[in-house]
């Protein structure tokens, strides 16, 4: 069963905590304009692990706080923060699209926190703004500019609507989901802050990671390429890759595949301590 906590920020900003099962604790965090629905459902409990899932600012439940200071850093310190008040490190630390980049960041900046890593379906390998998240920043831009409604129509008349329509529905799907996401002006401040973000590491410094890393990647996926996962999977030194069945293909098979890995990787984490 679920249940939910908050934890007050350095500079005062609420944030929701959803905690679920029991066993040592991994952090695992959402993608942009997610919450902690998205870890829930791919996240195997009967393992003996304890899933926290710190919704980001602006996301779920917790507060936005000012609009001015969302960035994956921003994030990233914010889960730095609840680790060292709140559980014992290091801890098993990852998450999906924006909490692979967070997650990524921290296993380089602090490695004292880390135990082992999950990078799953990432939008950045290291380089900040990269193409695929120019649609996730369109949405944003759209929303600053004009209504919900039109700002919706506009996206899918427009060449990356038209594109996703026939190359990613899954991603396209998520996208048209923003428009109603309320508030509007954190939702457009978020895409358009976050897409022009990155995790702020170079490839040398992810090179340097050494603790155990899972790297899960899919193919059919404009905005988390699956070239990206590949690519951190190799520069990682202690990754191991996983090709899971991509969402637009096969939902059902995608939490099972997702849920898999996670379980795979976690026993061999568990039978070599």
């Amino acid at each position: 069963m679920n249940s939910m906590a908050s934890f007050e920020t350095r500079d005062g900003t609420l944030l929701n905590v959803d905690l679920a099962g029991a066993g040592a604790p991994v952090i695992f965090q959402h993608g942009l304009c997610g919450d902690s629905r998205q870890t829930e459902e791919v996240f195997p409990l009967d393992l003996g692990f304890r899933r926290i899932t710190i919704e980001a600012r602006g996301h779920g439940r917790s507060q936005p706080g000012n609009l001015d200071r969302l960035s994956v850093a921003t994030f990233a310190d914010d889960v730095a923060s609840y680790i060292e008040t709140q559980i014992a490190a290091p801890v098993v630390l990852g998450g999906i699209s924006m909490g692979a980049a967070i997650s990524l960041r921290l296993a380089v900046t602090r490695p004292d926190l880390v135990r082992a890593l999950v990078i799953a379906r990432p939008a950045w390998v290291t380089q900040s703004a990269p193409e695929n998240m120019a649609p996730n920043a369109e949405v944003g831009r759209l929303l600053q500019t004009m209504s919900p409604e039109d700002a919706r129509a506009e996206f899918l008349a427009g060449k990356i609507g038209q594109r996703l329509a026939g190359e990613a529905p899954d991603n396209l799907a998520s996208l048209l989901g923003f428009f109603s996401r309320l508030p509007h002006d954190v939702t457009a401040a978020l895409l358009t802050a976050i897409s022009g973000d990155g995790p702020g590491v170079t490839d040398a410094q992810v090179r340097a990671i050494t603790v155990p890393t899972l790297v899960i990647g899919h193919e059919r996926d404009v905005i988390h390429p699956l070239a990206h996962a590949q690519a951190l999977a190799e520069i990682i030194p202690a990754a191991y890759f996983v090709r899971i069945t991509p969402k637009a293909e096969n939902r059902s098979q995608y939490l099972a595949d997702f849920r898999m890995a996670m379980s795979n990787f976690f026993k061999e984490l568990t039978d070599n301590d």
